[in-house]
This record gives structure tokens, C-alpha cells and sequence, in this order.
């Protein structure tokens, strides 16, 4: 057991009741669940299950009609996303959403923005203190790109990468922000098995070594079972599973649901 799985700690984000709907169609049915410090929660189901959905109510692009959200010990019925970001929540996404004509090293640095204490006359004049920030805010975009290991695309135009480089970018510009509570819509998405290998190694990494909470979608399961402490299952927008990775893969309505048995 690694040293961040021994410190699971207290719950950092509860979710209560959540309820969402678009129009007629439910997509959060009554949802409930929890997100302890420094575990790695997978979000799990098939198609259709609400896992994106989910994602959005935790760093507030969708507002549930009803239920609440508490994280950090502070309880409020929805959260807002520039909240939750300036608290610390970063999130990737489904699809990629880089600057694609952007180098490596300046896609990352947009995710210190939130970090920057200089007002716009001093980064307009880049003098004195506005300098001496700017400098601070690259080495720490320096150490994930070194962390990541992609030192020799640092000056490279996202757009010009293969899909599976773009996908690390998007996790290097995700941890420049500096989350207590990481989201990632289905990381591996469209990746080779060499590819995925990668990105597990440094989801791990991520949570060892900064002690990162992390909370993932990911439909591949052998990758689920390996890299989760915990996983959550929706189905029709209901939650019909919570539990460690084996208590989970025996579940007879987590059967059910990916078998298509109960519909």
C-alpha cells in the first residue's frame, strides 16, 4: 500500500441528494456520496449514467434543481465555478480543451492565472514584482513538465501533438492550479495500451507524491480496478453501487447494469 493510500483521510466534498434535470429528462437521480482527502474516486457506469453530469454539478457548470453540495465543511445548494476553482477544484475534460496553437509551456501556465497576485498595470508594464511573479509561476510550470515528462514539447504548439501527448498536457495545465480535489473525465479516452500505461503511472503519481484527491470517469475497467481505493456506480442517473473496487465487481446490480440483465 503507497504512502498516499495509508492517509486517506476525512471526507473533502459530500454530495446530498443531488437531483438534475434538463427539461423532462433526469440525469441526477437522488445522488449521494462522498470524496475522502487523498483517495482516488472512480465514477463508473455505462453510457448515459450521468458520470459527466456529475462532474459538471461538483465544479458548478450544471446547478441541481435540488440537494446540496458541502466541501471543505462549507454546505451550499450548488457550487459556482469560479468557486471552485479559486477553492481548489481543476477538472479535465472529455474532450480535449487546450489552446491548440498555444506552445506546451504556455497552455500550463494558463492554469496559474488563478495564482497571479499582480492587478494588470504591473503584468502591462512587466516591471519589478510583475517579473519576479512571472518567473516564480514558469518555474512551477518547469517542474510538472519535467514531472510529466515532456520536457522536449515544452515549446511545441499543442495543436501539432498526438492525441495522447495532448491528453498529459491537459492533466500538466489541470495540476499548474494546484487543486486540493482533481477531476478527470475519462483520461485515458482514445489512448493505446502504452498510452493509458503512462497516464496511470502518473494519476498514481499525482496522488503520492502531492497527496492530491482525485475523483476520475473512466469506462475502462482494468484500469479502474487497478488505480481506484473506491468506486462509485451510476446507472440512469441513480447511484446503485459504492465500495472498494472488489466490492463493487461482484455486485450483482453493477453486473446487471453493464449486461443490460435489469433492462
Amino acid at each position: 500500500m503507497t504512502q498516499a493510500r495509508e492517509r486517506i483521510g476525512d471526507t473533502l466534498l459530500a454530495l446530498e441528494n443531488v437531483n438534475l434535470a434538463f427539461g423532462g429528462v433526469r440525469a441526477l437521480s437522488d445522488v449521494s456520496f462522498e470524496i475522502r482527502e487523498h483517495e482516488i474516486l472512480a465514477i463508473i457506469g455505462p453510457n448515459g449514467a450521468g458520470k459527466s453530469s456529475m462532474l459538471n454539478v461538483i465544479n458548478g457548470f450544471y446547478h441541481p434543481q435540488e440537494g446540496a453540495i458541502t466541501y471543505k465543511g462549507k454546505k451550499r445548494k450548488q457550487m459556482r465555478p469560479h468557486e471552485a476553482a479559486a477553492t481548489g477544484i481543476a477538472r479535465t475534460f472529455q474532450n480535449i480543451a487546450l489552446f491548440r496553437g498555444m506552445s506546451t509551456l504556455d497552455n500550463i501556465m494558463t492554469g496559474r492565472l488563478l495564482k497571479m497576485r499582480r492587478n494588470f498595470l504591473w503584468q502591462a508594464l512587466y516591471w519589478g514584482p510583475a517579473v519576479r511573479e512571472e518567473m516564480e509561476h514558469r518555474e512551477a510550470a518547469e517542474r510538472i513538465i519535467d514531472f510529466l515528462e515532456i520536457q522536449s514539447i515544452r515549446k511545441t504548439p499543442v495543436g501539432r501533438l498526438p492525441y495522447g501527448l495532448q491528453k498529459r498536457v491537459e492533466l500538466g495545465r489541470a495540476l499548474a492550479a494546484e487543486p486540493d480535489l482533481l477531476l478527470l473525465d475519462e483520461p485515458m479516452a482514445g489512448m493505446n495500451v502504452e498510452e493509458k500505461e503512462d497516464m496511470c503511472r502518473f494519476i498514481l503519481d499525482v496522488s503520492d507524491e502531492f497527496g492530491t484527491t482525485i475523483a476520475l470517469i473512466e469506462h475502462d475497467m482494468g484500469v479502474v480496478m487497478d488505480i481506484s481505493d473506491r468506486v462509485v456506480v451510476l446507472d440512469y442517473g441513480r447511484k446503485i453501487a459504492d465500495g472498494t473496487p472488489d466490492e463493487v465487481r461482484g455486485n450483482a446490480a453493477v453486473i446487471d447494469a453493464y449486461l443490460g440483465v435489469s433492462h
